[in-house]
């Protein structure tokens, strides 16, 4: 358990083995309730390598001085990232105006 927000990690491992990989993460929100982004790999156990990467957006709660995961938000792919990014550049600057 993470009793701060930059404890907080994707990684996870079983039998020796990081099944999955956090590559990075930003912090978007602090406070009782943070958000964070994340970018990671999933072990592919067939062909032994890490696959595609993957991004996740996940809340958590602060709770008796411990952070527990309550939503997320996994994004599949490169491509529909990119498309994530568009919708909300092109509502961000349609509030700016």
């Amino acid at each position: 358990m993470a009793s701060t927000v930059d404890e907080i990690t994707m990684n996870y491992e079983e039998d020796n083995v990081l099944l999955v990989k956090e590559l990075d993460k930003v912090i978007l929100s602090k406070g009782a309730w943070c958000t964070i982004l994340f970018k990671y790999q999933q072990w592919d156990r067939k062909n032994e390598t890490y696959g595609d990467v993957k991004y996740s957006i996940r809340r958590y709660q602060k709770r008796d001085n411990n952070f527990n995961q309550k939503s997320k938000f996994n994004i599949s792919s490169t491509d529909q990232a990119k498309k994530i990014i568009e919708a909300l550049q092109k509502w961000t600057q349609e509030s700016d105006e």
